[in-house]
């Protein structure tokens, strides 16, 4: 809709103050690169980014001078003459980038854009989108299923729902603050511990969960005594030890499962209760890539500070 290949049922579309409704897709400032990239096969990486400005009809010198421009800002200036079947998948990514930029588009949708490149090209192309959006001032629309992909570009994230946008918020917020269960439970991995408001003191809230008790929660503003809700507790806030946490929140436990990924593990922890908690720790001890052994009784806490009470 935003690019006007189809319409909305209602509402509008503004850009800069302006509804997009009646303005076609190509008199649109808008540019796009799919997931697929479309390059052409049978034209030159110089040719497939100048060919914005050949279908706008500008003078042949200007294109030219725009398209080394660009070609330069994706470190592409050597590769001008080569034919998109020549180069690697990260190149054929930056031409498409490049192609999306050379007209200077007031706004830049990316269609899950890293999506068909290897883990350690896309982390490489996230820094480069990063640098691109901050030398060119073009405001980019990312689509990503992606969540860390997500997290790591937008100055601005929005999680939607069945067409609704649940939360819109910065970053860290919609990571750190959720508005409910749906987003805390969406975003990266987070234990939600059931649990009622049972007292609002001391600059924090007491909750009850079953076959907890007590669980002592950062004050969110809005939650009152009998409320019901969630202790949405995302798994590097939580410790776990052999024993003796000198934290506000403490239970034993047995571990479960554990998922080694190299620079961390997880652990499954099984509460007393049967609840699960999942904890992260970093290997960060040489050559050590184990500190707790599947059936061993441990001890999970988390401090005060940690989590977000959301309501249902």
């Amino acid at each position: 809709m935003i690019a006007g290949f189809d319409l909305p049922d209602a509402g509008r579309i503004l850009l800069d103050g302006q509804d997009l409704a009646d303005t076609p897709a190509e008199r649109r400032p808008i540019h796009t690169v799919f997931q697929s990239y479309a390059l052409f096969p049978h034209l030159t990486v110089a040719e497939n980014v100048a060919f914005p400005l050949r279908m706008a009809g500008r003078p042949a010198a200007e294109a030219r001078a725009r398209t080394a421009e660009t070609l330069d800002l994706v470190h592409l200036r050597d590769l001008a003459g080569h034919y998109p079947h020549e180069i690697s998948g990260g190149q054929k990514q930056r031409v498409a980038l490049a192609r999306g930029l050379v007209n200077r588009p007031r706004l830049l949708l990316l269609d899950e854009p890293l999506g068909a490149l290897d883990l350690k090209l896309r982390e490489a192309m996230q820094v480069e989108l990063i640098r691109l959006q901050r030398e060119v001032g073009i405001t980019f629309v990312f689509v990503t299923h992606a969540q860390p992909e997500a997290l790591a570009l937008s100055h601005r994230i929005a999680v939607m729902r069945d067409g609704v946008v649940e939360q819109l918020d910065e970053p860290s917020r919609i990571y750190g603050f959720p508005k409910n269960r749906f987003v805390a439970d969406f975003i990266g991995n987070c234990n939600l511990i059931e649990a009622a408001v049972a007292a609002v003191a001391d600059g924090g809230l007491r909750l009850a969960a079953a076959g907890l008790g007590e669980i002592l929660a950062p004050a969110d503003g809005q939650s009152g005594v009998g409320d019901q809700g969630v202790l949405a507790l995302r798994p590097e806030q939580v410790r776990i030890a052999a024993g003796g946490l000198a934290l506000a929140n403490r239970f034993p436990g047995t571990v479960r499962d554990f998922l080694y990924v190299g620079d961390v593990t997880t652990y499954k922890v099984e509460l007393d209760n049967g609840r699960l908690i999942e904890a992260l720790l970093p290997n960060q001890a040489p050559g050590r890539a184990r500190f707790f052994e599947i059936g061993d009784r441990v001890e999970v806490g988390w401090p005060k500070e940690a989590g977000h009470y959301v309501r249902d």
